[in-house]
């Protein structure tokens, strides 16, 4: 190689290195600048009472406990509802996207879970909300946690889908062989292999549906005050920044500013969760 060619293509690699570290820095600039803006501004929240009030009326002082518990309680719901049926769909298209029988069923459930993954989360909302809100004739965080199962659904199915292609032909093949049934190959084998990318694909699914406002306003709503009841408005962190922020309150401006930085650190802390799982499994692989 002469030198000429050489020096070209160290510039290209060198040149290639510092667009990646400037889009790297660019991607944290904003992550930093998000994390300040939202401490700076709710820090004079950011207290005891903010993990063991409820939300306050106008002028008064409080916390968000209620709407804590709601997302909480809503978040679970989803990930009950939409994790399960994703983690079977996935396996469906998988497992048996090479049958015969199942090869056009799959193509179909690809082209719903990708209509699905690129669907507005408002558009969710009003479907939950004539399909159960109006039924009901009562919103509820029952609601709330269907609306969520529809985002979760299909992160988890592609998620699942491929996890399982990863997982070597000659797994499936060795157990087959000794007369495994192919259902106990997909529990005891399939599962057990892909197992971290599977619950790293729920844990963003979570994160995901964490912060969604407008599924919610269609189905949850708001309660200022405590309830255990899920076939019940119930109050949820998202839903109550929204109306907070829009408020000519001071008070309930902070109370916003503070929820949203809880909310962002909790995204964060999840994210940051589901990376180290799929770094300790590929170092475990390696």
């Amino acid at each position: 190689m002469n030198s000429a060619l050489y020096r070209r293509r160290r510039f290209k690699d060198i040149a290639v290195q510092a667009l990646a570290v400037a889009a790297a820095v660019f991607g944290l600039f904003w992550l930093v600048w998000i994390m300040w803006t939202t401490l700076s501004k709710g820090i004079g929240s950011l207290n005891l009472a903010l993990f063991t009030e409820m939300t306050p009326p106008p002028g008064s002082e409080g916390g968000m406990l209620n709407a804590f518990f709601g997302s909480a309680v809503m978040s679970l719901l989803g990930i009950v509802f939409g994790a399960p049926v994703g983690v079977l769909a996935g396996t469906f298209l998988a497992e048996y996207s090479q049958k015969s029988w199942s090869a056009r069923l799959c193509e179909l459930v690809r082209f719903v879970n990708d209509i699905l993954l690129s669907a507005p989360s408002i558009v969710l909302g009003l479907f939950v909300y004539t399909l159960v809100v109006a039924q009901m004739g009562h919103f509820s965080a029952l609601a709330g946690g269907i609306a969520l199962a529809f985002i979760v659904l299909p992160v988890v199915v592609r998620t699942t889908d491929e996890m399982l292609r990863l997982v070597p032909s000659q797994m499936r093949e060795a157990a087959l062989s000794l007369g495994v049934p192919q259902w106990k190959v997909i529990v005891q084998v399939l599962y057990r292999s892909s197992l971290p990318g599977i619950v790293t694909g729920i844990l963003l699914a979570l994160a995901r549906i964490s912060g969604e406002t407008a599924p919610l306003l269609f189905t949850a709503l708001n309660n200022q005050y405590w309830t255990t009841d899920i076939g019940a408005p119930m109050a949820n962190v998202p839903v109550v920044i929204f109306q907070y922020a829009m408020s000519p309150y001071e008070n309930w401006h902070t109370l916003a500013w503070a929820g949203a930085f809880i909310l962002t650190m909790f995204v964060l802390v999840v994210s940051l969760i589901a990376r180290a799982i799929v770094l300790r499994n590929r170092i475990t692989h390696d």
